[in-house]
């Protein structure tokens, strides 16, 4: 197959390379980049191709070929090596200790912000924040459905004005 022949084959046959670099990929920017290494990795190996063979086969293997192996080169680059001598000290959690105070203040605001909700709020944010459904509270407290959502909008609502210091902690 000549190469002017080949290059006609794959412009047919490129077209639907584009949903399966999107599946793979799951972004737009990263499908073109798949494809063009493809499409590129398919013209230097043209003559790798046996005439005869599936031309659309052949190209979504070479597609799966590069993803798969840019997925790992990624990872391989993400991938922290400790060098230290002090292997026995990798992944272990025997010695570690965690400063919980900074939780234990956050709580204790929250707890305390919670508190002073009016109790017509409270209670219905509460029973939200244990898992009810809207039309179990407003069964429970025997109140019309809209009444339990407004009620417990605006329960979120002051409490978001209460905590808005933990809204960007740094």
């Amino acid at each position: 197959m000549t190469a002017i022949e080949f290059t006609y084959h794959i412009a047919k046959v490129s077209k639907s390379l584009k949903p399966f670099a999107m599946r793979l990929t799951k972004d737009s920017e990263d499908a073109n980049d798949l494809l063009q290494d493809t499409l590129l990795k398919a013209f230097t190996n043209r003559d790798k191709y046996a005439d005869g063979t599936n031309l659309k086969a052949w190209l979504y293997t070479i597609m799966k070929n590069t993803f798969i192996t840019n997925y790992q080169r990624m990872v391989r680059k993400n991938t922290f090596i400790d060098t230290s001598d002090n292997l026995h000290y990798i992944n272990s959690f025997e010695n570690s200790t965690e400063n919980e105070a900074a939780g234990k203040f956050a709580m204790d605001d929250i707890n305390r912000a919670v508190n002073s909700l009016e109790e017509a709020y409270r209670t219905p944010f509460m029973m939200y924040y244990r898992g009810f459904k809207y039309h179990e509270i407003a069964d429970r407290l025997r109140i019309p459905i809209g009444t339990v959502k407004n009620r417990i909008h605006i329960a979120r609502k002051e409490l978001k004005d209460k905590l808005y210091v933990y809204a960007h902690p740094f």
